[in-house]
């Protein structure tokens, strides 16, 4: 996702409530059913820049770092809604890469499962077939 997804993602994430940043990813995470979780090199200094335009505030507790939505990050959200604009995420599902992005999901839902409870043949055996599956799509690239 662009930037200005990020950001407006996280202000729809923190519309749920107060959290700190680790939180609000898996919040995006839980919202795109795992298709996207934004790293902490997009999270943190989005919400500083959203601290820095007032639409976000932010507290210690607990040895974490909450933010929380301003009466400014609310009506930003209202001005989006206003404007028709969906979540980002929903934007980029509907994208042409939909279906792919669904099929990636399922294989990382896959190999999650293969992970944690798989015998180590099955997890060796899963990273050959990862592995070549990358193999083949760089090669369909390659043949445009």
């Amino acid at each position: 996702m662009r930037h200005g997804d990020v950001r407006a993602a996280l202000l729809l994430a923190l519309r749920e409530g107060p959290a700190h940043g680790y939180e609000l990813g898996q919040r995006l995470e839980r919202a795109t059913a795992g298709a996207w979780r934004p790293s902490p090199g997009s999270i943190y200094p989005t919400l500083q820049t959203l601290s820095d335009e007032d639409l976000v505030t932010s507290e210690e507790r607990d040895g974490k770092r909450i933010y929380t939505l301003t009466r400014a990050g609310l009506k930003e959200l209202d001005a989006r809604a206003e404007r028709g604009e969906r979540a980002p995420w929903l934007a980029a599902a509907e994208g042409k890469s939909g279906e792919l992005r669904d099929a990636v999901v399922g294989l990382k839902m896959a190999a999650k499962q293969v992970a944690s409870v798989g015998s180590p043949e099955q997890r060796t055996r899963a990273v050959e077939i990862v592995v070549e599956a990358r193999r083949q799509i760089y090669d369909l690239l390659a043949k445009g």
